[in-house]
């Protein structure tokens, strides 16, 4: 019984646990849903909810309504947004291995991104900091996603340009980016993870280094004038530095015995803010 319970999780045949949850990490009934949404304790995948506005969906959406922004206009806005908001995800919280855009029109799924980080780790914590931060002047609201595989949770319709349930399908639908930014936001990837193997593999073929009996002996008898980072007394650089002084060595305290003042202090860091997240 068990193993059948945990073959039929998350499909269509469980009556207990939401399916379209636990594809999509979203559900049309939302808190009113007749099954169980699960939401997970520990993700890749965070998704902050409805912060994408897109104006040609918004035109769509009210009666009467045309666009008269064109789709030319329409993709370098989106690849704006996109730039935007990978570049914060990766600055300030981790590596991020994907990033969607949901180019829905449903209330559950409209304008949600979720970003895929290659740690666990980097995914809390970019989920409790969003929380506490603005973006184009509204609150951020980010949770875990049980969605890792976006293969699954995808419209293939829509993909092929026919979905023939439109901008309220139930499946994402993911706005593309320009082949350029993908390049540019994707290709150090490729480099940095070949980077990463070549780095595995040499580490494996080198054999552990063994301390030698001389580099011990080294180690232990260290030149006084290495450790203070001043010349050894009794050279001629010391008897230079004794004239310039005027008299005795200084020593490590400020005159009269007091200790040294400390300098001033730091400037602050720049902001950590961009023009668009607060």
């Amino acid at each position: 019984m068990a193993e059948y319970l945990a073959s039929i999780f998350g499909t269509e045949k469980d009556k207990v646990n939401c399916s379209f949850y636990f594809k999509i990490g979203a559900c049309r009934h939302g808190d009113r849903c007749s099954r169980l949404h699960n939401k997970p304790t520990f993700s890749q995948t965070v998704a902050m909810l409805n912060i994408y506005r897109n104006p040609q969906n918004t035109a769509q959406s009210m009666e009467g309504v045309t666009s008269n922004v064109s789709d030319v206009e329409m993709q370098e806005h989106y690849d704006e947004f996109f730039e935007e908001v990978f570049t914060e995800m990766e600055e300030k919280y981790g590596e991020v291995e994907e990033m969607n855009v949901c180019d829905n029109l449903g209330d559950h799924l409209v304008g949600n991104v979720y970003v895929k980080f290659r740690k666990e780790e980097d995914a809390e914590k970019a989920m409790l900091d969003l929380n506490n931060r603005w973006f184009n002047g509204q609150p951020i609201h980010a949770e875990l996603s049980p969605v890792t595989d976006f293969r699954e949770a995808c419209c293939h319709q829509y993909e092929t340009g026919g979905c023939t349930r439109g901008g309220f399908c139930n499946f994402m639908h993911l706005k593309p980016i320009s082949r350029d930014l993908r390049r540019q936001l994707y290709g150090h990837r490729r480099k940095r993870s070949e980077h990463r193997r070549d780095s595995q593999k040499l580490e494996q073929m080198q054999p552990p280094q063994k301390k030698t009996l001389l580099s011990s002996v080294s180690a232990a008898v260290k030149d006084p004038a290495q450790e203070t980072g001043s010349p050894a007394p009794g050279t001629e650089v010391e008897r230079q530095n004794t004239i310039t002084r005027g008299g005795a060595p200084e020593t490590g305290n400020a005159p009269g015995g007091s200790e040294p003042q400390p300098g001033p202090p730091h400037p602050p860091p720049p902001s950590e803010y961009t023009l668009v997240f607060f």
